[in-house]
């Protein structure tokens, strides 16, 4: 049996796939990255994990995360950041599969990190349309945007594979009966959009028009409004979801305590990073009564317009061509940096929007549209 580990072991028969921390595998520990959940093991697969077994794949090991999965690319886990040779940070789910240590890699996206860990590193990862792949078995942190998805060395796999485990479940109340469409098709036509506030991708742009799509630039203009009402939900879900781990009914206990207020603050201070407190302090503040209209319904109408305006976007053009990134690395993490990388990855967090990300580019699509995002992805994967 494969064991606990940042490296998963190599399975020369069948199909492998290797699992992040946040989603749940019979038997194998799944502590979120986080000292609050060490030494948990449970006692049965997520839907997403089960699909795969179904079809062949084995779970060949787990995957280090960031703690709860919230940070830029793991560097906030309990256990240690993954690096590269060069000292970068680099996504552990991602670097196995790039290393062929196994053929696929299912990550839960709370806060963006599997889509950067794929932009800079040769793999991809398609996030799917929230709703059509179950969140059963998977660690709870942002509810209302985490989104189960797959990472693969080529489009076409991690197409093939999301086809596995994607599908209604009726454990997970969120899952919807839509499905969608996982295949590629001719890039000839295909009306790509770039945005001037998020940078041109000269190369992607170049390898699109050459494969026959037709790119246009416009204004994204809400940008930044959605990078913040993301952080104010992000916030608020995170302060919400981590209140279980208190010492009582879950996670880690402090050993030393005198009553049950000193249990919990000693039972978190003890367990959960700057990252997480940060947040927990912050959505405790948005949820207060004296900020709850000013900043939080005021993030839900933002997340409401975001909605509004890639939908009306989509009227016009079949995919949203927009960096992954902002730098070819990351030595290291902080929340300046988080925030400001939340540029990028928040418009397909706050909507639920199907996402792609590769070779530094992210490739946004319309709720089910996801055959418009893996067909773009697949002319650049083999280009830039």
């Amino acid at each position: 049996m494969a064991e606990y580990i940042t490296q998963a072991e190599i399975i020369s028969n069948g199909r492998t796939a290797v699992v992040d921390d946040t989603i749940l595998v019979t038997g194998m520990p799944a502590t979120a990255g986080s000292k609050a959940l060490e030494n948990f093991k449970p006692l049965f697969d997520a839907e997403a994990v089960a699909r795969l077994k179904a079809n062949g794949y084995v779970i060949s090991g787990k995957a280090n995360v960031g703690e709860f999965a919230l940070d830029i690319l793991g560097e906030t886990s309990y256990y240690g950041a993954v690096t590269d040779a060069d000292g970068c940070l680099a996504g552990a789910a991602s670097s196995l599969v790039a290393a062929g240590k196994a053929d696929c890699a299912l990550c839960l996206d709370v806060n963006g990190a599997p889509r950067r860990a794929a932009a800079l590193s040769e793999t991809v990862f398609i996030k799917p349309t929230y709703g059509t792949v179950s969140r059963h078995g998977a660690i709870p942190c942002v509810c209302s945007a985490e989104q189960i998805g797959v990472a693969a060395r080529s489009v076409a796999h991690a197409a093939d594979t999301l086809g596995v485990i994607a599908g209604f479940d009726q454990k997970d109340g969120t899952c919807i009966h839509e499905s969608a469409c996982y295949h590629i098709t001719n890039a000839e036509g295909l009306r790509v959009f770039t945005a001037d506030e998020l940078g041109s991708q000269k190369k992607a742009e170049d390898a699109l028009t050459a494969a026959g799509a037709r790119i246009r630039r416009g204004s994204f203009a809400i940008a930044e409004a959605v990078r913040s009402a993301w952080h104010v939900l992000l916030c608020a879900e995170v302060c919400n979801n981590l209140s279980r781990y208190d010492g009582v009914k879950y996670g880690y206990r402090a050993p030393v305590y005198t009553n049950i207020d000193e249990l919990y603050t000693n039972s978190r201070s003890q367990t959960l990073g700057i990252t997480a407190k940060s947040m927990i302090l912050y959505g405790s503040d948005v949820l207060s009564k004296d900020r709850y209209t000013q900043c939080y319904e005021k993030a839900l109408r933002i997340r409401r317009l975001a909605h509004e305006t890639l939908t009306k976007l989509f009227s016009e053009y079949d995919v949203f061509l927009l960096p992954a990134c902002s730098v070819p690395s990351y030595k290291n993490g902080s929340l300046e940096l988080l925030y400001r990388e939340s540029l990028f990855t928040a418009p397909a967090s706050i909507t639920g929007f199907p996402a792609v990300a590769l070779r530094g580019v992210q490739l946004i699509a319309a709720p089910l549209m996801e055959t418009k995002a893996l067909t773009a992805a697949a002319v650049l994967e083999g280009v830039i």
